[in-house]
């Protein structure tokens, strides 16, 4: 895990969820993956778009042109774990590639958040989005 993800996941668990920032005001979660190689546990904050019950990312990577490593987690492994605020809880991933779902909640998290427009312009592929539901 990079030294800066660290400092953010520190931040956030000292905070109730909330951290300064690039990401200070926005919605933030951590979600805990299992390597899809190595089986080890993954820590990741990102930026959420919440929907009803349910908690939606963007695999963006910042517009990069490849897909971000914890959602080729999800993939091979769609049980993980959020922490939202102070709350902990299992629960259950699928990603969205393309299709209208996809579309209309990736259009959604434009609208609030607009450099997730320019992610989208400078990417040389669709992001994903990945809906995340609590487990039982």
């Amino acid at each position: 895990m990079s030294d800066w993800n660290t400092g953010v996941i520190e931040e956030f668990r000292a905070n109730a969820g909330r951290v300064g920032g690039p990401f200070e005001g926005a919605p933030l979660l951590l979600l805990h993956t299992t390597g899809a190689k190595s089986g080890e546990g993954r820590i990741n904050p990102l930026m959420y778009l919440p929907d009803g019950d349910r908690y939606v990312v963007f695999a963006s990577k910042g517009g990069h042109d490849h897909h971000p490593h914890w959602m080729l987690n999800i993939e091979a492994n769609p049980a993980v774990e959020l922490e939202v605020g102070a709350e902990r809880f299992a629960a259950r991933a699928v990603v969205l590639r393309d299709g209208a779902q996809r579309d209309t909640l990736y259009a959604e998290q434009v609208a609030r958040f607009p450099q997730f427009g320019e992610y989208e312009r400078k990417a040389a592929r669709t992001i994903p989005v990945v809906v995340i539901e609590r487990a039982g």
